[in-house]
């Protein structure tokens, strides 16, 4: 895919989750590699929901900026997700309310931190891992995304806000919007004793779409 397109695709995915509350103000980011091995991704302190194609940030494989706007400050957390993760294509973190307010829970499981709620989460997200809290621009926590050796795709930094990979910008999207949803579904059903989907029933979406859960990942 043409860089022209994915710049527009980048502006135009980032436009309908800022316009939707997704993602407040200037926070959040979204990257998409490029056919050369480098990457677009949005600028610091540019809102989603106002991007220019133009001024988005193209970097090279190694990192280094090439042309457009200074790159957002969560760099090292894209680039750790793409090290660990090398069939992802794109990646997308946001501030979206339900996610970060799972992610300041005591009581949530850091390897599984939603329950097996429902399949499309599963078939979207599989497990979502947490990692402790650390500064936003923090190179650390880059360390912290290699730790889970790649096993997830969905991951939440603590008191911060989700991130999530995928195959192709609108996969991560969608995505994101499932986590987010789920995350709503929880917080929802809290301390009402809902029923989730039984390992049985886990176990059937593995086989019947083929997915791929990390050890661990539907402990509840």
């Amino acid at each position: 895919m043409s860089d022209i397109r994915l710049r527009d695709d980048i502006c135009r995915l980032g436009r309908s989750l800022f316009e939707r509350g997704l993602t407040p103000g200037s926070s959040g980011n979204i990257s998409v590699r490029c056919a050369d091995g480098g990457w677009l991704v949005t600028p610091t302190n540019a809102s989603l929901g106002f991007l220019d194609p133009a001024k988005l940030s193209r970097l090279d494989a190694a990192g280094r900026l090439i042309s457009g706007d200074k790159p957002t400050k969560e760099v090292p957390l894209h680039t750790a997700l793409y090290e660990t993760r090398a069939s992802s294509q794109a990646i997308v973190h946001l501030h979206s309310t339900h996610s970060v307010a799972v992610s300041m829970l005591p009581e949530v499981n850091p390897r599984a931190v939603l329950p097996p709620m429902t399949p499309y989460y599963m078939m979207k997200c599989g497990a979502t891992a947490l990692v402790p809290y650390y500064r936003p621009g923090d190179p650390a926590v880059a360390d912290a995304i290699r730790g889970l050796a790649g096993k997830y795709s969905s991951v939440l930094l603590a008191n911060h806000g989700p991130v999530v990979a995928g195959d192709s910008l609108e996969a991560a999207v969608y995505a994101m919007e499932e986590l987010e949803e789920t995350a709503k579904l929880y917080l929802l059903l809290r301390g009402l004793n809902p029923r989730h989907l039984s390992p049985e029933q886990v176990g059937d979406l593995v086989k019947t779409f083929g997915l791929t859960l990390p050890e661990h990942g539907h402990d509840h």
